[in-house]
């Protein structure tokens, strides 16, 4: 199974990128973007690369699912713990 995370663009240097993903800080590679980013895009990053550039509100509601998911995660690992 392949995933691609939302990621806002805070920094680029040449071909590269600095994004934060839910709060985290990575570098990733521009190289397959159709279009130029700016600082503050959001793109979709798969394997270290932004492979598409991403309306803001989409991203938004990307990473709200995202939080629910991992959310409800740890909530059923608490009581995976509880229950052995």
């Amino acid at each position: 199974m392949c995933l691609a995370v939302p990621s806002k663009i805070v920094e680029i240097d040449g071909y590269m990128a600095t994004v934060d993903v839910m709060g985290l800080r990575k570098q990733i590679s521009l190289m397959l973007l159709p279009e130029e980013p700016k600082i503050g895009d959001y793109v979709l990053v798969h394997a270290g690369f932004a492979i598409n550039k991403m309306e803001p509100d989409e991203a938004e509601e990307a990473l709200k699912i995202f939080e629910k998911i991992f959310k409800d995660m740890e909530e059923k690992e608490k009581i995976w713990q509880t229950e052995s």
